[in-house]
């Protein structure tokens, strides 16, 4: 199974890092899913939740402020000015 490289970044640290199943992010024109093999995109994102289901099945939440995603061969970055993540991940399987 394919899976997502992906950097979580806040201005101040790098939130998370690593390989992922899905990831889902307030875009500013509604929310935006991306699963392997997504096609290239950039998108404006506004304050909300970012949601990252690692591929050990556990999700890590983070509460952002605006900030962009970008999308290229299976590589998600996402750079936000400020990132929340609450105390522990949930396992959602």
């Amino acid at each position: 199974m394919a899976h997502l490289a992906v950097d979580l970044v806040a201005a101040d640290r790098t939130v998370w890092s690593g390989e992922a199943l899905m990831v889902s992010a307030p875009a500013a024109e509604g929310e935006i899913g991306i699963l392997p093999g997504h096609a290239p995109v950039l998108a404006v994102l506004k304050a909300g939740s970012v949601r990252i289901r690692g591929v050990d099945g556990a999700v890590q939440l983070a509460k952002v402020d605006a900030g962009f995603l970008s999308v290229d061969k299976d590589q998600v970055t996402i750079v936000v000015d400020s990132a929340e993540v609450p105390s522990a991940s949930t396992s959602e399987r």
